[in-house]
């Protein structure tokens, strides 16, 4: 066996409306269908531009409400000019909580947190870094 292709990823959320609002209002990602599942989960998908894979979010209330453990897991999307994207992100009173960082091959990058706590690291790549 042997898999073709990663479709998405699940996060859930304790507020819906506030987690579509950051990854639609600060990250620019689009909501592509929202529907309650057969066990009363609310759903959303995300599309990341210039990418296949989707994000799924998950409200279940019954559950109560979301506690992601540090470090465990984040999100990282590519951005075309890091120090715009820092200016933008200031002018929405959105904090930078680690960054921005240089790495060894000249890739920048900050981290921001989303509701929840769940980390989104924004990476400017040099032209001629490839990631495969």
């Amino acid at each position: 066996m042997r898999v073709k292709k990663l479709l998405h990823t699940r996060m859930r959320v304790s507020n819906m409306d506030q987690t579509i609002a950051f990854y639609t209002g600060v990250l620019g990602l689009e909501v592509i269908e929202r529907k309650t599942s057969p066990r009363g989960s609310h759903l959303a998908f995300l599309r990341v531009p210039n990418s296949d894979e989707l994000i799924e979010l998950c409200s279940f209330p019954p559950s109560g409400p979301v506690k992601v453990q540090e470090d465990l897991v984040h999100l990282a999307f590519q951005v075309e000019h890091l120090d715009d994207t820092i200016a933008t992100l200031t002018s929405m009173g959105v904090k930078i909580t680690d960054g921005p960082t240089k790495t060894s091959s000249g890739s920048r990058f900050i981290f921001i947190d989303a509701p929840d706590g769940y980390e989104v690291e924004l990476i400017e790549r040099p032209a001629d870094v490839q990631i495969v």
